[in-house]
């Protein structure tokens, strides 16, 4: 294998610090909270530039909501936000030692990105579509969908939703407006594009939201997916979540050292916002925001969640080869949920006793509820799905070759 040569003009994107070496974030430039302009929502997206580039932020040093877009969100809310949020880390950290006890074949968390999918997902509403990448479990949670369902699933146990066809993780939840994950990334995005050009096209208000990494920015689906986005004006919120890592590559191999990833969307027309995805409020406005200029037929807009992947890429990922240990310590934003606590705090809405509360009452819920999903089998034991499901969810009627091949393998 060739070595790049130490002088050359060919630019190859590195990171700021690498294994051993001291974390960097000097690049990264904070705004103040509540420094950025919130626009009308029928804005023209030419009006705006700015949003793309700047921060979104909503809470200060003092926990305190600033600014424009600081809406006035139910105390009820931020506490349904909070115990959310508290539920997938902890969900996470018991799936993930499961994982490494053998009891599962694989495993992805979420660590410090649970506002991106928890705030959207109370932003919207229940009938609005969600086509999600695999690290938005946080969707699925604050939709109240079964820890017991989510859990069998990566068992791939007799009580599967996916009847054993996806990986661990790539959900599917039909009945709560949840798109099933590919684990091919991006076709999610014109997907979610598709759906939310059909719902206008029958005049419902609805609204489709799609979410991918930086990584995937450069595949050609998110591109397809933003001039269709534009032409039809659908009513859809594509989110990137730059979490700045893509698998071990990081964000500026994917293009984001000469651009934000939000100001992808100014080159086709749409309105780009670009917001700190560890602010759980800042991230609620922007899709609050997003989501009335859809339903009012404004058309979409392109989010861009900056935030960090505090863990590994997944289960069968090592961190510690190709960044910094410390980096996660270190990032500038701050851990979403620690935000949303301390501002709780502030407003005399909770206090350090409750947290702890909640949290063992989370644990307690956690391994409950993997009890049970045990009763439904395990890689190892327990019942089993029924042969006979491999033909099931193929076609919408079935065809009479599969019925004769399922007969014959009953028979048999």
């Amino acid at each position: 294998m060739e070595t790049v040569p130490e002088q050359t003009r060919l630019h190859i994107p590195i990171p700021s610090s690498r294994p051993g070496e001291q974390p960097d974030f000097s690049d990264i430039e904070v705004p103040n909270a509540g420094s950025a302009e919130r626009p009308d929502e029928g804005v023209d997206p030419r009006e705006i530039p700015e949003l793309a580039s700047t921060l979104i932020r909503v809470l200060n040093k003092k926990h305190e909501a600033v600014g424009p877009w600081a809406m006035d969100i139910p105390v009820d809310t931020l506490r349904r936000g909070l115990r959310y949020m508290l539920t997938v880390r902890v969900y996470d950290d018991r799936m993930f030692q499961l994982q490494r006890q053998g009891k599962l074949s694989f495993y992805m968390k979420s660590t410090g990105e649970e506002a991106v999918s928890v705030a959207a997902a109370l932003a919207l509403r229940s009938g609005d579509m969600f086509f999600p990448s695999y690290r938005q479990q946080g969707l699925l949670i604050a939709r109240d969908r079964s820890l017991v369902d989510m859990m069998s699933h990566c068992l791939s146990n007799s009580r599967d939703s996916a009847k054993g066809r996806q990986m661990p993780v790539m959900y599917t939840w039909k009945e709560g407006n949840f798109f099933s994950i590919s684990g091919n990334l991006g076709t999610q995005l014109p997907q979610a594009v598709g759906w939310a050009m059909g719902a206008a096209y029958k005049n419902q208000d609805h609204v489709a939201a799609g979410w991918v990494g930086d990584g995937t920015t450069a595949e050609g689906d998110f591109h397809y997916a933003l001039t269709f986005a534009s032409v039809y004006q659908a009513p859809v919120i594509m989110n990137v979540v730059n979490n700045q890592w893509a698998i071990s590559s990081y964000q500026g191999v994917a293009g984001g050292e000469h651009a934000t990833f939000a100001e992808r969307g100014l080159g086709y027309g749409l309105p780009a916002l670009r917001v700190d995805g560890n602010d759980f409020l800042a991230v609620y406005a922007a899709t609050q925001w997003a989501a009335k200029r859809a339903r009012q037929l404004d058309g979409p807009t392109l989010i861009e969640h900056f935030t960090y992947r505090v863990e590994a890429h997944s289960s069968s990922d090592d961190p510690s080869q190709y960044r910094p240990l410390s980096e996660a310590s270190e990032w500038p934003l701050g851990d979403p949920i620690e935000r949303l606590k301390n501002h709780l705090i502030n407003l005399g809405e909770w206090s350090e006793e409750q947290h702890q509360e909640l949290y063992q009452e989370t644990v307690e819920k956690i391994r409950a509820a993997y009890a049970e999903a045990e009763s439904y089998g395990t890689l190892t034991d327990g019942p089993r799905l029924s042969r006979s499901t491999m033909f099931e969810d193929v076609y919408k009627e079935p065809l009479p070759h599969l019925q004769r091949q399922r007969a014959q393998m009953l028979e048999d």
